[in-house]
Parts: structure tokens; sequence; C-alpha cells
């Protein structure tokens, strides 16, 4: 539901001149505007950055409060989030890029990169014993690591056995705090990605290869994947082949000690209250990542983000500078999915998935993109070119009503932006 955006409306090519005009349009957001005025405040959120971004004219954002309760710095589109699983997106893409170039094939089997994965076992039942186990009867493949379709597990949705099991092996694919916090915490993740990746091996997969949709650490495990094939370290290769070029400068998977002062502060929903877990002067993202985690390791800003889903709706390019092939990003945000097999309804359902983002169908048609276990949305209508975004910090992000909220008011205002023209 968070995913949605004007095109669930019906945007259709004849309605392009109608937006094309709207760039000229003072106020493309009011409706979002008084949502965010909203629920910026005491006994709500400290501040919020909403934007939309359409072809022939710089994004609107709508930026208020500041960036933490006991932060006076102003809210605003360079201010630092944890963007968490909004870090899919951008490793898919990083992928799509080296399956464009020759250098990996999206059915190619995993084992073929990292040979532990040759002989891998399943679970008898999902989420059951870790012991009563048979065969894959398939190789895992590269398209099922981006689409979450590759047996693979995640200590964030297993339960039982195999949950403790990757935990013990520090099988933790992302950070939150210092503290520890109950149903927050994650455990100690392992140092280094290719103990990572050796790791993962030695634990069954839930399913068969090819047969399930079920949210996994496929694309933490892409990270090494990528730097095998790439021959440099992933994080560098992001670094150089997508932020660098792309003029995303403040993305990061360690923010930098001189840009702790625009990091904004998270926070746990503790009843109805708003308890700080990792403020922005002292938090765990200061510090060197016990590995690049690739599912949901990135800060970034809403401008830098904004950038990233610009440059895919002009199939690659931006400021006139290509980053990624067309073919990459045509290919990534395309539904990848084994025929027949949608998303669970908890992930938004009724949809397919690309290289590491959701990707709508029917009515929703062209629109891919993902969203942050802190209340990070971003997303793109590639038929249409528009990106929108929201960025706040608060775990879990379904605590409040604010983001199915966001998605009534933007797609109010895009629906008011056609009736004027």
């Amino acid at each position: 539901m968070l995913l949605r955006m004007g095109a669930g409306a019906g945007l259709g090519a004849a309605l392009m001149p109608r937006l094309a005009l709207a760039a000229s349009d003072p106020d493309l957001l009011p409706q979002v505007r008084a949502l965010v005025e909203r629920w910026v405040g005491p006994g709500r959120f400290p501040g919020i950055v909403a934007s939309l971004g359409m072809p022939g004219r710089e994004p609107e954002y709508v930026a208020r409060g500041s960036e933490g309760f006991n932060d006076g710095d102003a809210m605003t589109a360079d201010s630092l989030f944890r963007i968490y699983s909004m870090t899919k997106p951008v490793v898919g893409m990083a992928a799509m890029q080296l399956i464009a170039e020759g250098k990996l094939g999206l059915d190619q089997p995993l084992f073929e990169i990292l040979p532990k994965y040759r002989h891998m076992m399943v679970q008898d039942s999902y989420d059951g014993s870790i012991t009563e186990l048979h065969p894959a009867p398939r190789p895992v493949t590269i398209r099922q690591l981006m689409t979450h379709t590759s047996g693979i597990g995640y200590t964030i949705v297993q339960k039982g056995p195999i949950k403790t099991l990757m935990e013990d092996k520090g099988l933790v694919a992302g950070q939150v705090s210092r503290m520890e916090i109950p149903g927050l915490s994650r455990g100690t993740p392992v140092h280094g990605l290719d103990v990572f990746a050796d790791r993962l091996a030695e634990v069954p997969l839930v399913c068969d290869p090819g047969t399930r949709w079920s949210y996994s650490m496929g694309l933490d495990l892409m990270g090494r994947v990528i730097e095998v094939v790439a021959g440099k370290r992933f994080d560098a290769y992001l670094r150089e082949t997508i932020f660098e070029p792309a003029g995303m400068a403040s993305t990061t998977f360690q923010v930098p000690a001189a840009d702790a002062h625009r990091l904004t502060t998270n926070y746990g929903v503790l009843g109805q209250v708003l308890v700080p877990i990792d403020p922005g002067d002292s938090s765990i993202f200061l510090d060197k990542p016990p590995f690049p985690f690739g599912g949901a390791g990135l800060v970034s800003s809403p401008c830098d983000y904004d950038r990233f889903l610009r440059m895919l709706a002009q199939f690659g390019t931006i400021d006139g500078q290509r980053v990624l092939s067309e073919t990459a990003v045509r290919s990534g945000t395309q539904d990848l999915l084994p025929a027949g097999m949608t998303i669970p309804a908890g992930f938004g359902g009724a949809a397919g998935f690309g290289a590491g983002g959701r990707v709508g169908k029917g009515a929703e048609a062209g629109i891919y993109g993902w969203s942050g276990a802190a209340g990070t949305v971003g997303m793109v209508d590639m038929l249409h070119a528009l990106r929108s975004q929201i960025f706040v910090q608060f775990m879990p992000p379904n605590a409040y009503d604010l983001l199915p909220e966001f998605q009534t008011a933007l797609k109010a205002d895009v629906m008011a932006i056609l009736e004027k023209h």
C-alpha cells in the first residue's frame, strides 16, 4: 500500500501533456504539505521530508520540523536518514549493470560465483526442523537472489530454530542501535562480507529455490556476488558505479564524523510514545559497519535518493551523464518473478518484483520502489517519470497511520494536478 502513487488513479499516456503543464505550478503538494504539518510537532514527529519529482522541473520538497526532538537543526532535503531496505533497489540495479555488461547472468547459478552454494539443503517444512532436510532440487540463481525467491532466510522474518541458528552464526543483516532493544535488536553480525557469505551457505534454505516469495538476505548476499564479479570491494563498486556519477555524495554505509550533525534521530515506538533509540550525534551508523549490508545498510538524504529515482526515470542518465545502461534500468524495473508468482499481501500483494523492488501491475503498472524499516518510502513511475518519497525515522513503521495517510494525500495532489490541466 505504501508504494502506490498517482498511477493508482489511472494515469495514461494521454495525460502526459497535462503533467508537463504542471511544471509551472508553484505548489504541487498542498495535501502532502498539510499532512506533514499535521504530523510534525509535540506528541507527533520531530520532522518529516516528503517530495514529488516530475519531468521539466526540480523536485518539490516539503520539509518541516527538526532532525530530532533534542536536535535543533532544521529538517531539510539534505538531512540524513537510515533508509534500511531502500538499499535493496540500489544493489539490485548495481547487479543489473553487471548483467547488462555480460559479466553476470540473470539466471546464472549462484554456485558458479560462490562455490559453497553448489549443494544446498532445504527445510522439509518452512521454519520447521533444521535437521529434517532435503537437497535443493535446483540451484539458487542470481534472479532469485534479487527477487526473494531463492529460499534464503531472513532473521527479521524467520521463526523457530532456523532463526536461532542464523543469529548464532551472526547472520544479522542490519543494525539499529547501540542499545539492546526487545523486538528491534538483531544480534551481533559477523565481520566481513566474505565471512557472511560463507556462513550463510551453511544454513538450510527455508523453501526450494524458485517456488515461493520469502523476504530474504538475498540482496545482502548479492553484495558478495558483486565484489567477486567486479573484482573490487562492494561498497567501492557502488560508490564508483552509482553514487559518484549520479551525484549522490551523501549516500554511504558509514556516516563521516563531519556529517554527524546532519543525521536524524531514529525513534522506537513504545506504546504511543517515541523513544530515541539511535541519536544522530552518537549513532551506530557513525561506526564502520561489520560489513556493508546490501539489504539494509545505507544512509542517504531525500535529495540523494531522488537523484537515484530520477536517474532510473531517465533510463540511466542524469544531468547529461550516463550512470547505468538503459538495458539495466529497463530490465531491473520490470517484473522478474517466475510466471504466476506474486508477492504476499503483507509486502504489497498482487504485484511483481524487479531488481530489489516491488513492481506494480494493472493500474499501478510502471511503479517501482521499496520502503525502509524506519519509515522511508521511495518510488518511481517509469511510465510517467514521476518520483515520490517520504522520509521519517521511527520503528516499526506501521505503528502509526502516517504512511498510508501520505499515500492518500499524494494521490489527491496528483489527481488535482491532472484536473487543473
